[in-house]
């Protein structure tokens, strides 16, 4: 899979390592995307409250204001994609990272091309044009994917973008079991990547979703193969 280049599409990347700022900076620049770049929490939050990029590539370890904390921020506003790097590689400290509202998670070091197929594939998803689908029902829910808007029994759910669309992807295909990796492929459209990653928005939209996320009715686990939502509940 080749990495395409930028379009003009603006980047900020907050990372106090000034080895690590330039070699990133340097390297999407020279790729065709417009790059911020800064090195302190709190900088970082003053600017993203001023003007939100297309993509914020955020160290989670940081002076003034850490990335989790900034993630917080951004993520009570906006869907923006959001991708966190980290010299924290363990499963837990991804996971982490993924429930704070990151869209993806790179541990330290990390390849510049699978940096750049991250964010190219974040940039493309959110770029895709509105479905063409009128309203419709699916049980409790009902969906406008023109608007992205989905209640259950009336009241709106809010979701973010990557929530929204992995609640459709489950939506258009009830009752069929799908593997993380179904998932992974289909709605991020990678073609690897950190199973985790599907675990933590699974929890996320179950909480949103669900009367009781701790006894799902709708969205279900199927152990040692992955998760099947019921239109008819459990």
């Amino acid at each position: 899979m080749e990495a395409k280049g930028g379009r003009g599409e603006r980047v900020m990347i907050v990372e106090d390592d000034a080895t690590v700022r330039t070699v990133v900076g340097d390297y999407l620049r020279g790729r065709g995307y417009r790059v911020t770049q800064l090195a302190d929490g709190r900088e970082a939050s003053d600017a993203l409250r001023a003007d939100l990029p297309d993509v914020l590539v955020l160290d989670r370890m940081l002076p003034g204001v850490d990335g989790d904390e900034l993630c917080r921020q951004v993520r009570e506003r906006s869907d923006l994609p959001i991708i966190m790097l980290t010299a924290l590689g363990s499963a837990g400290a991804r996971i982490d990272g993924l429930e704070r509202g990151a869209d993806d998670y790179l541990a330290k070091p990390f390849a510049m091309r699978e940096l750049q197929l991250r964010i190219a594939g974040l940039l493309r998803r959110r770029s895709e044009p509105s479905s063409p689908l009128a309203p419709f029902s699916v049980g409790p829910f009902r969906i406008d994917p023109a608007t992205h808007r989905i209640t259950r029994h009336g009241a709106e759910i809010s979701l973010t973008a990557r929530e929204y669309e992995l609640f459709l992807f489950l939506l258009r295909n009830p009752d069929r079991v799908l593997s993380r990796e179904d998932i992974l492929r289909d709605v991020w459209g990678w073609s690897f990547g950190e199973p985790s990653t599907v675990t933590v928005h699974v929890r996320r939209l179950r909480e949103k979703i669900e009367c009781d996320p701790q006894v799902p009715e709708y969205l279900l686990t199927e152990w040692g193969a992955g998760y099947r939502f019921t239109t008819a509940g459990a």
